[in-house]
């Protein structure tokens, strides 16, 4: 459907659509959190928290949200976060997905669990990609995909660095959706109650090539979804693969998952030109500080050194001004880009960035704001330059 005629008027209106298009296995897997989801809540009680205090009387008719990440324009100051369903939220849906950034002319984060591979992406979308990478145990199949994004032309390597072990989403077991995928009553009734979404997506990968695989893992791992095990995290994980990460990569390296001032300043010690400040979207460690807290404290330590970028809850373009009011250089978005994919595909998705963009400038004519590099602290309510 083109995102013209989709009845969406904002990131909770396309989330709407997705729940009744999509299985409800795979709606939950992208929306919720983990645990009692305290942290899934928190991260957006945070910046509902933050109020703005607008300046008035100035002069924003030539208001712009362009930007720059790493010395290349930005058309706003956002990317898509990596996010390992969109694949399964729509036929070939990283590329989708890319092709949205590429028009909305903002930087797309292809994840290492995904559908579509790298290879694909890079020739089939384009635009500016970054590439999110996990560290497996055997540290060569890590290194072999550092590899694999060079020669496709990526531009950013982002680590994660929050997950040393894998989470627990128990709603995943209980809705039957967990690696290795399973028939079960549960879950072929409620693909059943989707018929569109079974014919749109999953039938055409079965008519091309089969079940899917996650084609981003190296041969020896690449595997069906109804074969593939959930890869073991690296727990050994420590500073020194990071600085020997920056000695393998020449191009910006962003390390995702710092919640402390100290740990962003051992990131810059080790050579890392970004960090993104994110506690997983609340899918990890329940009860973990929201990003929005420690956002200040993480730009007094370095924010004059590197680019402090965040993530997590952002729904609103109103949001995203927040955290460029905290003195953010950028935010992340995961689930509204993929709500929009579920909805409606490239279009869906193009729509999600739209939404967002168009809310961000109707935010800065509000605040008295024209340009991106005016937000500042003291736009906030109880906050200071």
């Amino acid at each position: 459907m083109p995102a013209s005629r989709l009845p969406a008027y904002s990131i909770p209106d396309l989330r709407r659509l997705a729940q009744r298009k999509l299985p409800r296995g795979l709606f939950e897997y992208v929306d919720r959190g983990t645990g009692d989801e305290q942290a899934l809540v928190g991260t957006r009680d945070a910046i509902r928290a933050l109020c703005f205090e607008p300046r008035v009387l100035v002069d924003v008719s030539a208001r712009s949200t362009q930007t720059e990440f790493f010395g290349q324009a930005s058309q706003m100051p956002v990317a898509v976060a990596p996010t390992g369903a969109a694949g399964l939220l729509w036929f070939d849906g990283e590329i989708a997905l890319a092709r949205a950034a590429r028009a909305a002319g903002i930087p797309f984060t292809l994840a290492t669990a995904s559908i579509v591979s790298m290879e694909r992406v890079a020739a089939e979308a384009g635009g500016r990609l970054w590439f999110q990478l996990y560290m497996w145990p055997e540290r060569s199949y890590s290194l072999e995909l550092i590899e694999r994004a060079r020669r496709c032309g990526f531009e950013a390597l982002m680590i994660t660095v929050d997950t040393p072990v894998a989470p627990h989403r128990e709603y995943n077991h209980h809705n039957g959706f967990s690696l290795p995928l399973r028939i079960s009553r549960r879950n072929a009734l409620d693909v059943a109650r989707h018929p569109g979404w079974f014919c749109n997506v999953f039938a055409r990968y079965l008519l091309r090539s089969g079940i899917p695989t996650l084609e981003n893992y190296p041969s020896e791992l690449r595997k069906r979804l109804n074969e593939t095990q959930t890869p073991p995290k690296c727990d050994a994980l420590n500073w020194d693969d990071l600085k020997d990460l920056r000695h393998r990569w020449d191009g910006p390296l962003i390390v995702k998952g710092i919640l402390r001032p100290e740990d962003a300043e051992r990131a810059h010690a080790a050579g890392a030109d970004a960090v993104l400040v994110s506690n997983h979207g609340g899918r990890n460690l329940d009860s973990s500080v929201p990003p929005m807290q420690v956002l200040p404290r993480v730009l007094d330590r370095v924010g004059a050194r590197m680019k402090v970028l965040v993530d997590g809850g952002f729904n609103r373009g109103g949001d995203i001004a927040k955290a460029l009011a905290l003195g953010a250089d950028g935010v992340l978005v995961g689930r509204a880009p993929l709500w929009g994919l579920a909805s409606g595909g490239e279009a869906g998705a193009r729509l999600a960035l739209d939404l967002l963009h168009d809310e961000l400038l109707r935010v800065m004519a509000f605040t008295g704001t024209p340009r991106i590099e005016d937000f500042q602290p003291s736009l906030l309510h109880g906050q200071t330059s």
